[in-house]
């Protein structure tokens, strides 16, 4: 199996990983309440999705 031939220094490591970060989610508002919430699910504030109730929050 091939094998480095010299160490990798510490800064082309980190180069290489610095695309390994996480991102935050995209966030959309939600039309009936106007909280922030997550784009294709249901709101987590008032229950709501596309127009429907589907969840119950108190």
């Amino acid at each position: 199996m091939p094998v480095p031939k010299r160490k990798v220094s510490k800064t082309r490591k980190r180069k290489r990983r610095t695309h390994w970060k996480l991102e935050s989610p995209g966030l959309s508002i939600c039309p009936n309440c106007n909280e922030p919430m997550v784009p294709h699910r249901a709101c987590p504030h008032c229950g709501y999705y596309k127009g429907r109730k589907v969840l119950d929050t108190e």
